[in-house]
């Protein structure tokens, strides 16, 4: 059937009327799910747990951050120096651009106008969160009693991972040249690891691994690099840009299958994975 010359532009008019209506499929200058590598994981590893610090201030895009993480697709995720709203656009991109859906918590401890914008009376909150593709419950955030320089906590929640309920942790302990203070802040943490019979703990503890701060977590817990322990003669992958090993994935009760450090351009910190054995 040929339409005639009314019916086509008819019908010319209401298909730029559709387009105009629904938008385009992407934010503007996003990527596609098509740009993630070939490699790429199209879906959440069930045993795959991860931690990054951020940087914050760094002007990174959060479609970048959200491919870095999608091509991972950890079932549990620990952020440090992480603003409420670049969590919620990595969070959107990573289920809008991958299809990757992860439920979130937070663990902020600064309202923080400087770091994480916003306005005067209402500025972004700033701290430690958590994606979880599994639900999470009982969460928890502690500042802790003396955070240095800046102040600091640790956050808590129940998820799954590898099919098992498990306690998570995810904290960020006082800058460099803080010693004492970070001895501190394991201490508390270290109490609360303890009572859990089975745990992960995520996050930058900005100290290498034998330095005398982190006894406390040594003794109960192993990171998931087999190869790193409380020595200096030990060959722990390092995970920063001046390389040295500050961020950690500390198991209780729970065996590493292996770890992996993915260096990053978007962070001063490498994208640390875990996969686990929990069975």
């Amino acid at each position: 059937m040929v339409l005639g010359r009314d019916t086509r532009l008819l019908v010319g008019a209401v298909i730029l009327a559709c387009v105009v209506l629904a938008g385009p499929s992407v934010p503007s200058g996003a990527p596609s799910a098509g740009s993630l590598p070939v490699d790429a994981v199209r879906d959440v590893v069930p045993n795959r747990v991860m931690t990054w610090n951020l940087c914050n201030p760094c002007e990174k895009s959060n479609v970048d951050r959200a491919a870095e993480i999608a091509t991972y697709a950890p079932q549990v995720i620990g952020f440090q120096e992480a603003c409420v709203r670049d969590v919620e656009g990595i969070r959107d991109h990573l289920k809008n651009l991958y299809g990757l859906v992860y439920h979130v918590e937070y663990g902020s401890v600064l309202q923080n106008w400087g770091r994480c914008g916003g306005v005067p009376w209402n500025p972004g909150a700033y701290g430690q969160a958590v994606l979880s593709a599994a639900p999470m419950t009982d969460p928890v955030n502690v500042e802790y009693p003396d955070g240095g320089s800046e102040d600091r906590g640790y956050m808590a929640v129940t998820t799954r991972v590898g099919g098992r309920s498990v306690r998570v942790f995810n904290t960020h302990l006082a800058e460099r040249r803080q010693e004492a203070v970070r001895a501190g802040q394991t201490g508390v943490l270290a109490k609360v690891v303890a009572r859990q019979d089975r745990a992960i703990v995520l996050g930058d503890f900005n100290a290498v691994p034998d330095a005398s701060e982190l006894t406390g977590m040594w003794a109960l817990a192993t990171d998931a690099d087999p190869e790193c322990g409380p020595s200096s003669t030990g060959t722990c992958r390092t995970t920063t840009d001046w390389r040295s090993k500050f961020d950690y994935i500390f198991l209780r009760g729970i065996a590493a299958l292996e770890q992996h450090v993915h260096p990053t351009a978007y962070s001063d910190h490498d994208l640390v994975q875990a996969d686990l054995d929990l069975s």
